[in-house]
């Protein structure tokens, strides 16, 4: 079973029809089954954390962290890569910095 840092192409369902399509996504965690991701996109323009080829995507792309949303195990189709530790710490600051807004003053 794939484990949070690791790269996936997982089946992302549409919020508007019952259609599916095949993307990349980033493993946050998983908690009773429940797999938490966040979205890659090949649109380099696009706020977040980039990766590039040279790290193991096959094109130069974004992860998404304004683009979180929730997958089952069985929508997983393979492990793509794993993110180097140095990259897994910048998602876990960057992740950190967005939830600091809930923490009470």
């Amino acid at each position: 079973m794939p484990e949070p840092g690791d790269v996936i192409l997982t089946r992302v369902k549409f919020t508007d029809s019952d259609d599916f399509k095949i993307r990349p996504a980033l493993i946050l965690f998983e908690e009773f089954g429940n797999i938490v991701i966040a979205g890659i996109t090949t649109n380099t323009r696009m706020s977040g954390i980039s990766i590039l080829k040279s790290e193991g995507a096959a094109q130069d792309s974004v992860i998404k962290l304004n683009y979180v949303f929730t997958i089952t195990n069985a929508a997983i189709i393979k492990t793509v890569f794993r993110l180097s530790r140095e990259k897994r710490s910048l998602v876990f600051d960057e992740l950190l910095k967005k939830l600091s807004a809930l923490k009470p003053p």
